[in-house]
């Protein structure tokens, strides 16, 4: 019966069990990743973790501690001289475990283990999981409303209050003091805003004016057009007017003659 041990002998006794690790350790130090069962992965864990983390001080003490554990002068340049530096701003954690299934001739459960800053696809993945987090502030916005409507002598708001990760990142901007006074700059820029919206309403009128101009000049020009076209009618009686008063002398005059050739003619017969 094993009750309160931790421990994993994994089959074997005190010397055997620490010599397998030690292969392990420098196995995974050399090459960053090997195959091995779940059993050893989780025992090589605890075994290679705290000799990573006394590499982070690079002293003499240091090395021949990590020295007695691992028993290989390669695997302890390896790991003070490259694998300290990958894995200086880790706070632990420096192993991973991927299990792979079972094996076929005993059914015992296979996994990876593997140095965390050496496999450069999963951190990759795992800064794109980590951008790719967004924070959606429609609830919040609802929320809000919500409040606000609760909330004596309010009213709530039309529209939903839409947040995002920036904006709730960013520090509130400082309240300006509600009795400083305005600026030259504001009121110039108030006045001139002023005049501007001036300007427009004048120019509105005059140009309701200028629009209206054409029709009316229409409609005043419509009666002269009118007369313009009569008057040819006009004109041509008073022509025929005329003609006739002309005729008329004319005629008073044929007449005249007449008389005066008729007189002539009977003043020989007279004498």
């Amino acid at each position: 019966m094993r009750h309160r041990k931790k421990i994993n002998s994994l089959g074997r006794k005190a010397a055997h069990r620490k010599e397998t690790l030690s292969s392990l350790a420098t196995a995974l130090i050399l090459n960053k990743r090997i195959n091995t069962t779940v059993a050893k992965a989780k025992a090589l864990r605890v075994y290679v973790e705290p000799l990573i983390t006394r590499s982070k001080v690079d002293s003499t003490h240091s090395r021949r501690t990590v020295f007695s554990y691992l028993k290989n002068k390669h695997a302890v340049s390896e790991l003070f001289r490259e694998v300290a530096q990958k894995v200086a701003d880790r706070p632990g954690g420096y192993t991973r475990i991927l299990k792979t299934g079972f094996r076929k001739g005993d059914a015992a459960e296979m996994c990876f283990i593997e140095l965390v800053d050496y496999n450069t696809a999963m951190l990759t993945t795992e800064e794109e999981t980590q951008q790719k987090r967004t924070r959606r502030g429609r609830r919040r916005g609802k929320k809000t409303a919500e409040q606000e409507a609760k909330t004596p002598g309010q009213q709530p708001a039309d529209q939903p209050v839409e947040t995002t990760v920036k904006e709730a990142s960013e520090p509130p901007a400082p309240e300006k003091d509600k009795e400083d006074p305005m600026t030259e700059d504001t009121a110039e820029h108030k006045t001139e805003a002023g005049d501007k919206s001036q300007g427009e309403s004048k120019e509105v009128p005059a140009a309701e004016k200028e629009e209206e101009t054409p029709a009316a000049e229409k409609e005043k020009e419509t009666p002269a057009a009118e007369k313009e076209k009569e008057t040819p009618a006009a004109e041509k009686k008073d022509e025929s007017a005329k003609e006739g008063k002309k005729e008329k002398p004319s005629q008073e005059k044929q007449k005249g003659k007449t008389e005066e050739d008729s007189t002539e003619q009977g003043d020989p017969e007279s004498k």
